[in-house]
C-alpha cells in the first residue's frame, strides 16, 4: 500500500515551503493538492492556484510524486492546460501525475458566467477533455475539432519528461468514467460513495463500498481486455471516508481494510486547525512517524 497526503493550497509560500518539505521527510509516496478556483466553505479564505503551488513544491522537493486531486474541465481548456502540465512534469523531473475528473456543480462550475452543465454534458465534456489532453501530451502538434473543444495546430514541444506522457489518475464511479480510466489511466481514483447521513463512513463500511467499486472497475478492465493489475486504485479519504487519523491503531485498521478491498494507494488530508479536515498535527506525525509500518497496516 502506497500512502499519500493532500495539502490544501491555502498557505503562503513562506509557510508552505517547509510544509511540503516535511511531507517529503515523513516518507509519503505522493502528495497532492486540490485544483479549484475557490472551494466550498473556504471560498472567502486564503486560496492559491494549484499549478503554481505544485510548481513551487516541485523545486522544493526531490523524491515525492506530486499531483492534482483532482483537476476538471470546469474552468480549464485542454490546450493551455497541456502546456502547464508539461512544465510541471519538467520542473519535477518526471514526478508529476495528473489526477482529474468530470467536475461538479460548485463554485468552479459557474464562476466563468455559464450555467452549470447537466450531468450528461459534464460526462461528455470530460470524455472529450481526456481524449484531447491525451493527444496533446503525446504529440508534437495536434489539431482537433470536437463538440466542446478545438485545437488548431497546437504545439506541445518539448513534450513530457515521462513517456509517452504524464500518468493520468482518473476519478470516476460511473460506468463511462471507469471506461475512461481503463482506456487512458495509469490509476483510478475514488472518494467512495455519495456523502452519507451522519458523518464519515468508517473503515469497515467504507472498504465494503470501495470494494464493490473495485469489482466494477475490474469488470470494465475485462470488457476492454486490460489486465486490472496494470491500473492503480487510489482512495482519497476525508470528504466521505474516515481516514483513521485519530490514532496509530485506527489508521492501521483503515490501511488493512482498504488493502483487502484491492486498493493500492491511500491518501489522507494534511490536518487543519479547523474544519474541514481538522486534526491534531502531533497525532498525525505520530501516525506517520514509521511510515513503512503504516504501509503494511500492521
Amino acid at each position: 500500500m502506497r500512502l499519500g497526503v493532500l495539502v490544501l493550497p491555502e498557505f503562503r509560500w513562506s509557510e508552505a515551503r517547509s510544509l511540503w518539505g516535511r511531507v517529503e521527510e515523513l516518507g509519503f509516496d505522493h502528495a497532492w493538492t486540490y485544483d479549484h478556483l475557490a472551494w466550498r466553505s473556504l471560498a472567502d479564505s486564503d486560496w492559491f492556484g494549484a499549478v503554481p503551488v505544485l510548481a513551487a513544491a516541485a523545486v522544493a522537493t526531490s523524491r515525492i510524486r506530486l499531483g492534482t486531486l483532482v483537476a476538471s474541465p470546469n474552468f480549464r481548456h485542454p490546450v493551455p492546460f497541456a502546456r502547464e502540465l508539461i512544465t510541471l512534469d519538467d520542473l519535477s523531473g518526471g514526478r508529476f501525475t495528473l489526477g482529474f475528473g468530470a467536475g461538479g456543480t460548485g463554485w468552479d462550475a459557474t464562476v466563468l458566467g455559464h450555467d452549470p452543465w447537466s450531468p450528461a454534458e459534464r460526462t461528455a465534456r470530460f470524455a472529450e477533455f481526456v481524449d484531447l489532453l491525451d493527444l496533446l501530451l503525446r504529440q508534437a502538434v495536434t489539431t482537433h475539432r470536437g463538440r466542446y473543444y478545438r485545437a488548431v495546430e497546437a504545439h506541445s514541444v518539448p513534450g513530457c519528461v515521462q513517456r509517452p506522457r504524464i500518468p493520468f489518475a482518473v476519478a470516476a464511479t460511473g460506468a463511462r468514467g471507469m471506461a475512461l480510466a481503463v482506456a487512458h489511466g495509469q490509476a483510478w481514483v475514488t472518494t467512495g460513495p455519495a456523502a452519507p447521513e451522519g458523518g464519515l463512513l468508517g473503515a469497515e463500511a467504507g472498504a465494503r463500498v470501495v470494494g464493490g467499486q473495485v469489482r466494477r472497475l475490474e469488470e470494465a478492465c475485462a470488457a476492454a481486455g486490460r489486465d486490472p493489475a496494470t491500473l492503480d486504485r487510489i482512495v482519497l479519504t476525508g470528504p466521505v471516508l474516515d481516514g483513521g487519523l485519530s490514532s496509530v491503531d485506527a489508521f492501521d485498521d483503515v490501511v488493512g481494510r482498504y488493502a483487502e478491498a484491492g486498493v493500492t494507494d491511500l491518501v489522507v488530508h494534511w490536518p487543519r486547525p479547523t474544519e474541514p479536515y481538522a486534526g491534531d498535527r502531533g497525532v498525525f506525525e505520530a501516525v506517520f512517524s514509521d511510515i513503512d509500518a503504516r504501509r503494511g497496516g500492521r
